[in-house]
């Protein structure tokens, strides 16, 4: 049995890495975006292998909004927001089979299982992880948020937590992840700035030992210790950039 009444939005750019195994978990699904920003590599190839797939070309113009500019390409009004690393388990699909969708008012709240170089990690921030992914389009968005975009909500929203998970592939290879955290930094440290050089300092430690400590990274091994530090260095770039534009 298809799914006909959601359809689930993607947008991607360069993940040839990734994107076969997201749309293997989507066959059940009758409509798919792929909503591309301008892949060099064989990512639209690999997308038109699938005959479910509504494969649309346009611009980034930061992750929230470009959300919203793809999900208007989809028939459905009820939107399951994916990202071009994540995979669909079958039993969140047997799930979504039979998902009652008779109040636009109603998200729906899943857990995303992180995993590390192929382990899940089970704290550093990324254990319990939940997120609002399934949203009518007529009532619900995702914010303007140029990164760390979120489904914003309202007094009457009714939030329902769904039983299965899905699969997020986070870090397939260190220095892709790098590269993510550098540019996410770029993103993060427009129009925005930061006048105290002392803030950048206290940002990147505070996040070093939140991650560490208070969310028990220490319990994920050397996983855990890279999570807090990248996450320190994340805030130290972003910080750095904002300091830096408050200068000129």
């Amino acid at each position: 049995m298809l799914i006909k009444t959601i359809s689930c939005v993607i947008i991607v750019k360069n993940a040839a890495a990734t994107i076969e195994p997201t749309l293997e978990s989507l066959k059940s699904f009758e409509d798919v975006v792929l909503y591309d920003n301008g892949s060099t590599d064989s990512t639209i190839e690999i997308a038109k292998k699938y005959s479910n797939i509504n494969l649309i070309q346009g611009k980034f113009s930061g992750f929230g909004p470009t959300k919203n500019r793809a999900a208007t390409f989809a028939k459905n009004e009820w939107i399951l927001s994916l990202d071009a690393d994540e995979t669909v388990s079958t039993s969140l699909i047997e799930e979504l089979k039979h998902l009652k969708l008779d109040n636009a008012k109603e998200v729906f709240i899943l857990k995303r299982d992180n995993y590390f170089l192929g382990k899940e990690v089970k704290h550093s921030g990324w254990g319990s992880d939940y997120l609002t992914r399934i949203y009518n389009k007529t009532y619900h968005n995702f914010n303007q948020n140029i990164v760390h975009e979120f489904v914003e909500l309202k007094n009457e929203t009714k939030k329902t937590k769904l039983k299965s998970s899905f699969k997020h592939n986070a870090v397939q290879d260190i220095n892709s992840f790098l590269y993510k955290i550098a540019s996410y930094s770029d993103l993060a440290s427009k129009n925005k700035k930061t006048c105290c050089f002392l803030t950048v300092l206290l940002k990147a430690k505070w996040a070093f030992f939140k991650t560490y400590f208070l969310q028990l990274g220490i319990l994920d091994g050397w996983r855990g210790f890279f999570i807090a530090s990248t996450n320190a260095y994340s805030k130290f770039f972003r910080y750095t950039k904002r300091y830096i534009n408050c200068k000129k």
